[in-house]
């Protein structure tokens, strides 16, 4: 199995991120961007730009596309739906399929479509984009995670090393992939949640305060129902976490406080939506998630 064309679902902060990655690096032919036929009619013309220089990576129609040797998913979790079916063009016997959509969830609803033979288990993280009225910034590029599930072929992982590899896409091949998506989902359910809730960025959440301690509150709940499924989440990587959100720019913020600004629709029910119905399973109270989980659906009723 080899890869050398990508085809990205979602041009918001990570799929601009990485498909600029790439193709600075392979060259403008070894990435493009796909939509569904009315989401491009109605994209057609809009100008993006990228740390301020125009995009210049193709977009087309899923009626259009072909089968890719891999797509990348990298929509909101509430589109995933409509890229599921417009992956249908896209996904061949070989293609390899890799979701950087934000939750423990996406992969599993990829996989009862299109099988996990060629599906891995994966998370973005680290990286400081700020996508906002068409213009993408960003200084820190983060790194992709990514592992095996239990039904993975073998060659699938070592394909995915290869082409980020060459890519020049920081990356890293995880062999306990579900403590990792874990980890990810504790630092989202803090940062991505308190941020939106409290219309603040980074250094809002990491210096000593009330936001600081929502975030993490919020995390260590997580900790506590994640070890309730058996997932060896600890202190140390939930350190781990408030020290990565620590040394990313002050001033930025992650994608829910974007979406507040936006107006846009939210990933709180893949964080505390998640949290809380699993808490609930395990008769575990969780105040901070139930909290940020109301406040956050009251603000988005507002708009």
């Amino acid at each position: 199995m080899h890869i050398e064309h990508a085809a990205i679902l979602g041009r918001g902060a990570v799929g601009l991120l990485y498909g600029t990655v790439i193709a600075d690096t392979l060259g403008t032919d070894a990435v493009t961007y796909v939509m569904d036929d009315a989401r491009y009619q109605r994209h057609l013309g809009e100008r993006i730009s990228i740390n301020g220089k125009p995009l210049e990576l193709e977009t087309v129609p899923a009626s259009k596309a072909t089968p890719a040797d891999l797509v990348i998913v990298a929509t909101k979790a509430p589109g995933l739906e409509q890229a599921l079916d417009t992956m249908e063009t896209l996904v061949g016997p070989r293609t390899c399929i890799i979701s950087l959509i934000n939750g423990i969830r996406s992969e599993q609803r990829i996989a009862e479509r299109f099988g996990w033979d060629h599906t891995v288990l994966a998370i973005a993280q680290g990286m400081d984009a700020v996508f906002l009225d068409g213009a993408l910034t960003f200084s820190h590029t983060g790194e992709i995670r990514f592992g095996a599930a239990e039904e993975t072929l073998p060659d699938v992982v070592p394909a995915l090393d290869d082409f980020f590899t060459r890519a020049g896409v920081p990356h890293v091949v995880e062999q306990d992939i579900w403590h990792r998506l874990w980890t990810k989902l504790m630092l989202n359910a803090g940062i991505n949640q308190t941020c939106m809730a409290y219309g603040c960025g980074y250094g809002a959440a990491s210096r000593p305060g009330e936001e600081n301690r929502c975030f993490v509150a919020a995390m260590r709940e997580v900790l506590a129902v994640g070890r309730a499924e058996g997932i060896d989440l600890t202190e140390r990587d939930l350190s781990e976490m408030a020290s990565l959100i620590a040394s990313l720019d002050p001033e930025g913020m992650p994608s829910m406080a974007q979406d507040r600004v936006a107006r846009r629709r939210t990933e709180v029910e893949e964080f505390s939506g998640t949290i809380c119905a699993l808490a609930k399973k395990h008769g575990i109270l969780v105040p901070q998630n139930t909290w940020l989980y109301q406040h956050i659906r009251e603000i988005e009723e507002s708009w």
